[in-house]
């Protein structure tokens, strides 16, 4: 296996000074049991980035505990040690990788697989790995690495010929493996069992094969981590080291929060995670996330959840003046919808301000010959806004795009309209109309997944709480939040969920994608960042 990729240079330099030191090797010391053998290893390598950077590492008293556990008399086939995040997952994992690949637990000609939910994921184990290797000349000397298959290899030395590959569910690669041991990180991520299955049955291969699981917990108990957790008392070859808070304790409190969070006020940063449980605290939807994440309990984030309160929300109801907006810079966001639903367009005007606030001005259209159709109550709403000129009426059974794009445009000689981000759906027609009346917009597309409108939702909510939005109560965009329910995935993501809101709200939810739309625009083109929390914590908003 050739060397690739920037590590490459630094083995090569690595070797040459091994050549002229000794290896000191602490865990070689006579009279340690195994799990002290493991101990000493981890111990003897460098933290390689954050506050501790280039400190020796020193295991938590609940990671000792594991590690005398795994490598204990007793004989382990699963281990499973879950935490909330931000509370060393990664600085343990790699060690014990490492053990296994050149160090007191190496075998000849093993195998030390990592598996996580994506190549992303699979790397950052990698990545540190390959960090611990390159501080240490004597483990460079032995090894060649390839940061593009996330490759290592021993060529000589405790482990000679052992190999280790980072894995990841979405390539489906798990089948003709032998592995002395592989690690999952955050398993309750995972979207299948598939990968994990392959590595469980591979176990059989070698006699003394071990798999380590190091998660957050998985929402639900049909989830494989779960099944495997409440399994566990039944299986003596599978431990679980379980940190989590009673579901009956005061899921804000510092007390609370303290218990469960094993490197609180060490390396987990105390200020952030009492920000992150006010924000919960306040704002219905962050408490689902909360809870996994900080306090790792069993909580389903899919649950109906929306994006701000009522409270929050009537905050932002002082009237807009449209005539002191003519001519300002602004953003929109455009969904077009069906052509026999609701058509959306909202523009958001941010002030000169370091954190602007926004002048929200949204636009709502709507076929009369799918009136009858709706529900009755959806029927009341229609006619009160329509008669109010709340919402635009089109005479005949669908909306015309044609008309949309007329007045789109004639808003732009009014505003200064910088981007205007939309929905993929339908726009080939309103292009078409653009092309047919002569006309070009700034149209920029955006995605409807959670990717693209995670950074957005957290951004609406988070302008939202602080008191940043203006929107003058419009009423057909203020029954569209209030019915828009978010749904989020695994890591906390989050994304409007159309289907769910259509069947349960009290009308459609177009006004609050278009408006969560330009405000994605306008943050990337205004330039403003918005609060990341640790380990990139609740990564989109909520209204209940």
């Amino acid at each position: 296996m050739g060397e690739r990729g920037p590590g490459a240079g630094k083995l090569r330099l690595a070797r040459e000074l091994a050549a002229t030191t000794k290896a000191k090797e602490p865990w070689k010391k006579k009279g340690l049991t195994r799990a002290q053998r493991v101990i000493a290893f981890c111990e003897s390598l460098p933290i390689t980035k954050g506050k501790l950077a280039g400190k020796k590492l020193k295991l938590l008293p609940g990671q000792r505990e594991f590690i005398e556990e795994v490598y204990g008399p007793k004989r382990i086939r699963i281990a499973i040690k879950s935490e909330p995040r931000g509370n060393g997952k990664t600085g343990l994992l790699a060690p014990l990788a490492l053990a296994h690949l050149l160090g007191p637990e190496a075998e000849v000609r093993g195998e030390v697989y990592s598996a996580a939910i994506d190549r992303k994921q699979a790397g950052i184990l990698f990545a540190e790995m390959e960090a611990i290797i390159l501080t240490n000349p004597h483990f460079a000397a032995r090894v060649s690495t390839s940061e593009f298959h996330k490759t290592i290899k021993v060529n000589s030395g405790d482990g000679e010929g052992s190999v280790y590959e980072a894995l990841s569910s979405d390539a489906r690669r798990g089948h003709g493996l032998s592995p002395s041991l592989w690690v999952y990180d955050e398993l309750a991520q995972a979207k299948d069992r598939e990968l994990l299955d392959n590595l469980i049955t591979a176990m059989g291969k070698r006699n003394n094969s071990l798999g380590i699981i190091i998660s957050t917990q998985a929402p639900t108990d049909n989830h494989p981590l779960s099944q495997l957790i409440d399994d566990a008392p039944n299986e003596p070859s599978t431990y679980v080291q379980l940190k989590s808070a009673p579901v009956d304790a005061d899921a804000f409190s510092i007390d609370t929060l303290r218990s469960v969070n094993p490197a609180w006020g060490i390396f987990l940063d105390i200020e952030d995670v009492m920000a992150e449980a006010r924000r919960a605290k306040r704002l219905a939807a962050f408490e689902p996330a909360f809870r996994n994440l900080r306090l790792n309990q069993r909580v389903d984030a899919n649950q109906e959840l929306r994006i701000v309160n009522s409270a929050v929300w009537r905050l932002g109801a002082t009237p807009v003046d449209l005539d002191r907006l003519r001519g300002r810079r602004c953003y929109g966001g455009l969904d077009l919808s069906s052509k026999h639903d609701l058509t959306a367009f909202v523009l958001v005007f941010p002030d000169d301000e370091a954190e602007p606030s926004y002048d929200i001005v949204p636009y709502f259209w709507t076929p009369s010959g799918a009136m009858e159709g709706r529900r009755h109550q959806e029927q009341d709403l229609f006619r009160e806004w329509i008669k109010g000129e709340h919402l635009e009426e089109m005479q005949g059974p669908t909306v015309r795009f044609k008309v949309v794009a007329e007045r789109i445009v004639a808003l732009s000689r009014l505003f200064d309209i910088q981007s205007i981000a939309y929905d993929r759906w339908r726009i080939d027609d309103l292009k078409a109309d653009l092309a047919d009346i002569g006309a070009e917009l700034p149209l920029e597309p955006f995605g409807q997944g959670f990717q693209s409108m995670g950074p957005a939702l957290e951004f609406f909510a988070e302008c939202a709480l602080t008191g940043r939005l203006n929107h003058g109560g419009h009423p057909v965009l203020t029954a569209n939040v209030a019915s828009a329910i978010v749904v989020s995935d695994p890591a906390g993501n989050m994304k409007f969920d159309k289907d769910k809101s259509n069947k349960t709200g009290t009308t459609r939810i177009d006004g609050a994608q278009a408006l969560a739309m330009a405000l994605g625009i306008a943050r990337r083109q205004v330039g403003e960042e918005v609060p990341v929390d640790l380990d990139d914590f609740i990564k989109n908003a909520v209204m209940a």
